[in-house]
């Protein structure tokens, strides 16, 4: 692939968050998997884990944890009712009518150890840039492989309720959460140029 249709190729994916009724193969799910583990690391310690979620009631009862954890947060907001309901729902949507979830964790047991915590910091920011980087590299897979992907940010809220729902190790921390399946909405949207966003020097 040339850079022109690199660029292209980029430009073309969405996030997309609805979904036609039907399960994603086994081999589809493995090539996103494929796909995550080849993106750079920090010291190439590769510190992602990965969670496929793909039973109803698993993906049932983690929409419904994460949205009553929402409805708490944004009424100790002051948030007005319909507003948490309306939130509360979409998630709570977006998490069980999605076929697929993989979540995106990182692990720090691969990284450095120091003596002094802003070294620990600057690992964990490069474990958080690893995952993401791993997620970045299934977005763009599932769009190759004729899927819809989104990236849900909402693990970060609520790490520990997340971990437990999953019964997950202890040092599987969730970054993100990937809706993934075969879309049934398109979407049309812009960037702003870059030019706006860089700086020369």
């Amino acid at each position: 692939m040339n850079a022109a249709k690199l660029l292209d190729f980029m430009r073309a994916r969405r996030s997309l968050r609805a979904y036609r009724d039907e399960p994603v193969p086994r081999d589809r799910v493995e090539g996103l998997l494929e796909a995550a583990i080849w993106a750079p690391s920090a010291h190439n310690r590769q510190p992602w884990r990965f969670v496929i979620i793909d039973k109803p009631a698993t993906k049932e009862r983690l929409a419904r944890e994460m949205g009553a954890l929402l409805r708490r947060d944004l009424t100790a907001d002051g948030a007005p009712p319909e507003v948490i309901e309306a939130d509360v729902g979409r998630s709570y949507r977006r998490i069980s009518s999605a076929p697929l979830l993989i979540l995106v964790c990182m692990s720090l047991s691969d990284m450095d150890q120091y003596a002094d915590e802003q070294r620990n910091s600057h690992e964990s920011a490069m474990a958080q840039q690893s995952a993401a980087m791993a997620g970045q590299n299934m977005l763009l897979m599932a769009e190759s492989l004729g899927l819809g992907a989104c990236w849900m940010c909402a693990p970060l809220f609520c790490q520990e309720l997340v971990m437990t729902v999953l019964d997950l190790p202890a040092d599987w921390l969730p970054q993100g959460l990937i809706t993934v399946g075969f879309p049934s909405q398109r979407r049309e949207r812009s960037r702003e140029p870059w030019e706006t966003k860089a700086l020369w020097r």
